[in-house]
């Protein structure tokens, strides 16, 4: 007669004190039913990866992508009757004009500011897309916006659904890696990157900065070879007698996973964040040696060196939570041209590099980087009626995304806003519109990109989106 096994909470002191995460690599055969095969394309792919950059806080338009003229010639006036300013806070002072200086740029011609003199520099890879516009001037339901296509929490993200339609090419590391600024996480925090009602092993795997991204990813105490062994056994069959009594429970199903896919990670984590094998050239291109640029630098070199390893998406956060003095991120309220300095200052050599690298590799040619913020800024500043503020407001009537990479037209901008930057006037496009195209790139149909939850098969554009044409090469 068969000894009835331990249950797994009879077993979870010992597991969790005597079992280093290594020893959890074997717990189910890999046609355990929290492996699924790898889905595959709607079509064929330009690119087969991403990196999507996100500046949190509202990045200025009118000072670095979107030229307005106009805004010098009535600089300190009112605004015309014809704008009919309306702000997050509702202090709509004078007009004031771009705080940095524009001109051409590249062989294309495309008018950058002097905010970003290094990403200029790489101007002929870029496309502009300067007729953004989304549905919120409040950050965290645009934030939510941006990156699920949803106000409200609980969608799950860009990179969750990339990793449910695309899934893995590394099986010893996650499909959907986050790179937050050092500073401090977005507001809501996880909920940026949640697999919202999609499988959990979806969900976006947080990477910190430092030696050590990974938190208890390797034990405190070391075991001999035969305990190890000896325990993974028996969790083994305890793991799988467990799963066998609720095969449709998610959460044990994701749980599981990352217990495997941990203990893969043991070994891949640690070398893929090793640059030891990157040259000084490359790492002084980047800024890793320099203070100010440090901190983005390293997350651009080990954003790339994920891709190379087969990681599907990865997103860096520039910025932090909202508030605080300074702020943490681009919200320009107080002082935009000290704010905007400070930030820019942080994350531009990095990200001229990460697009320099990436081309030199030959990886640009199957990558798609994206570059977004929730919203922009006012071209009036966030002052009393009648006067003249350094600061300006939310402003999602009309903002700038930036797209990088495979499939794209280069050096060319689309889009526009009003003459004075406050509206997108001339091809307008929503979020679910830049998701629908993105998706395009890598190969999928949004409209057939679905999960079926409770009662409505839902995919990231809702039932919204239509691919920008124009813009693909």
């Amino acid at each position: 007669m068969n000894t009835p096994l331990p249950s797994r909470r009879d077993f979870f002191d010992f597991a969790t004190t005597g079992l280093t995460t290594a020893a959890l690599a074997s717990l189910l055969a890999p046609s355990h039913a929290a492996s699924a095969n790898k889905p595959v394309p709607h079509f064929t792919p330009k690119a087969r990866r991403a990196i999507h950059i996100c500046l949190i806080g509202g990045f200025s338009h009118i000072d670095s992508f979107d030229y307005k003229p106009e805004l010098e010639k009535f600089h300190a006036k009112k605004p015309p009757p014809s704008l009919k300013p309306n702000s997050f806070f509702g202090s709509e002072g004078l007009l004031r004009q771009n705080e940095w200086k524009f001109r051409k740029r590249g062989k294309s011609g495309l008018y950058i500011s002097n905010l970003f003199p290094h990403i200029a520099s790489v101007a002929d890879e870029l496309t502009i897309i300067n007729s953004m516009h989304a549905e919120s001037a409040n950050h965290t339901p645009a934030m939510f916006l941006q990156n699920s296509g949803f106000q409200a929490n609980g969608f799950p993200s860009l990179g969750s659904w990339l990793s449910y339609g695309l899934g893995a090419e590394n099986h010893s590391l996650p499909t959907f890696i986050v790179l937050p600024d050092a500073r401090s996480l977005p507001n809501s925090g996880a909920a940026n990157w949640t697999s919202g009602f999609l499988p959990a092993k979806h969900q976006g795997t947080l990477f910190r900065s430092g030696p050590t991204p990974i938190r208890n990813l390797f034990a405190g105490d070391k075991f001999s070879p035969a305990a190890q062994h000896d325990a993974r056994a028996l969790l083994k069959q305890i793991n799988r007698q467990h799963y066998q009594r609720r095969p449709h429970d998610d959460l044990l199903a994701a749980r599981i996973h990352a217990y495997e896919i941990a203990a893969k990670m043991q070994t891949a984590v640690p070398e893929a964040v090793n640059f030891d094998n990157e040259s000084e050239q490359t790492k002084s291109a980047y800024g890793l040696d320099q203070k100010q640029t440090a901190d983005c630098a390293r997350r651009c070199i080990l954003a790339r060196r994920l891709l190379e390893r087969g990681v599907r998406f990865v997103q860096l956060f520039s910025g932090g939570a909202f508030g605080g003095k300074p702020r943490h991120g681009w919200d320009g309220h107080e002082h935009n041209h000290r704010n905007h300095s400070r930030e820019a200052g942080l994350i531009d050599q990095p990200v001229a590099a990460l697009i320099n690298d990436l081309k030199q590799r030959g990886m640009l040619e199957d990558t798609l980087l994206i570059i977004t913020s929730e919203f922009g800024r006012t071209p009036f500043t966030q002052a009393p009626a009648g006067k003249l503020g350094r600061g300006r407001d939310h402003n999602p009537e009309g903002f700038t995304t930036i797209l990088v990479g495979a499939g794209l037209k280069k050096g060319v901008t689309y889009g526009a806003t009003d003459p004075l930057g406050w509206k997108a006037v001339h091809n307008p496009v929503s979020w679910p519109d830049a998701h629908a195209t993105i998706l395009h790139i890598l190969g999928i149909d949004h409209e057939k990109l679905t999960f079926y939850h409770n009662g409505i098969h839902r995919r990231l554009t809702n039932v919204h989106g239509s691919v920008i044409k124009q813009i693909l090469a």
